[in-house]
């Protein structure tokens, strides 16, 4: 059994952040809040695993997968693209799909489906979810430098900065956040040259890491709520595809962040710390389950937070953040974990639904925020690819 350690009267703060929370309807925000019908579905007839990818780790058995998932998505979701959280997270990997996967098929969806938007993020001012479709427009403006693009993403932003409250509540309450708006923020700062972006978001993130890092552990509580609360062999309850959020916005925000930047070295420290702890922690078949810390207790691996963790080990080996020799075998087998989900049609699996915890699944669910992180460990792992 893993014990947690918290810092003296750090239970207390949380405790009664979740109460205020839990009592202003804020804990269910995230979960409940603009979901889309077609966010993804578990078929009652699965149809056949795929017979043609390959989990060698060259540029065309790499690209073919990613290009064989991603032209399925694309097909499935597309008429229903919206601005939230679980497409925002789909953009980010359509975005990221190698050249010669198609990656100017996916580019020129994704820009048809920012003119659709008018670039607008989604409505709420001030929260994470409704921010990170920023992330799509940023890169596109990086490649079309269309002022339309940029605008609205900076001028909600600087609303934020703006407004934003430094009393007791966190802005980033929920681990999730950590991918949703921090490289939104990094990713401005690099555009802009304004560094004050950067400055806003390292301030924002630590507040956030001091309140749900598990110092003992080297995981993320999802929230305030799970403080306190154990698996059934007694260990901590960290939910795999929250962890992934956070491994994945570490990726993308040290991505953007300046090698002289005061704060990196923190930022590369929670990352290697967080990559041993999860390497240690992988499945014989490659992949992770819901509930990290309690593996036998869940009958299926989670694609989504697996993904995110392949993403942001690979992305960690490729810019010298990670040892290659050291999780090069965790990526080759987390990568070829992940490959044995696709199904003939493309279909990627094993997809927890909309949620905050564990829960339960069939193995064809299909959401398209896994797939989104599927594709942004196959751009990375295209890049390891010989």
């Amino acid at each position: 059994m893993r014990k947690i350690c918290l810092p003296p009267g750090l239970f207390g703060t949380l405790r009664r952040l979740a109460l205020d929370c839990a009592a202003t309807g804020l804990l269910a925000m995230p979960m409940l809040a603009q979901q889309s019908p077609h966010v993804g579905d578990e078929p009652a007839l699965a149809p056949p695993l795929a017979t043609d990818v390959s989990a060698k780790l060259t540029h065309r058995d790499v690209e073919h997968a990613v290009g064989k998932v991603a032209a399925w998505e694309l097909q499935r979701s597309q008429p229903y693209f919206d601005q939230d959280w679980t497409f925002a997270a789909l953009y980010a990997g359509f975005m990221a799909v190698p050249e010669a996967a198609g990656g100017r098929t996916y580019r020129s969806a994704m820009r048809q489906m920012g003119e659709n938007f008018k670039w607008q993020l989604g409505p709420r001012l001030s929260h994470a979810d409704d921010e990170a479709i920023g992330q799509a427009y940023l890169a596109l403006y990086e490649k079309f430098h269309d002022q339309a693009m940029l605008t609205p993403t900076r001028e909600r932003m600087d609303a934020v900065i703006e407004l934003r409250d430094e009393k007791d509540h966190p802005l980033w309450w929920w681990c999730d956040a950590l991918f949703m708006a921090p490289p939104v923020l990094a990713r401005l700062a690099t555009i802009t040259g304004d560094r004050k972006y950067l400055d806003f978001m390292d301030r924002e993130w630590w507040i956030t890491s001091n309140l749900l890092y598990d110092q003992k552990t080297h995981l993320f509580f999802r929230d305030a709520s799970f403080l306190g609360k154990h698996e059934a062999n007694g260990d901590g309850l960290f939910w795999s595809r929250g962890n992934g959020w956070v491994m994945a916005g570490l990726a993308r925000v040290l991505e953007e962040m300046p090698r002289d930047y005061p704060s990196r070295g923190k930022f590369v420290t929670q990352m290697q710390e967080m990559a041993a702890e999860i390497a240690s922690l992988q499945g014989s078949d490659g992949l992770w389950r819901p509930g990290l810390l309690d593996a036998k207790a869940y009958p299926l691996p989670e694609d989504s937070g697996s993904a995110f963790f392949v993403y942001a080990l690979a992305w960690g080996v490729n810019h010298g953040t990670l040892d290659r020799g050291r999780y090069l075998p965790v990526i080759e087998k987390g990568w070829a974990g992940l490959l044995s989900h696709i199904y003939a049609d493309g279909r990627f699996g094993c997809i927890q639904p909309i949620g905050a915890a564990p829960g339960d699944y069939t193995a064809d669910a299909s959401y398209v925020f896994g797939t989104g992180a599927f594709l942004l460990a196959g751009s990375e792992v295209d890049r390891l690819a010989r």
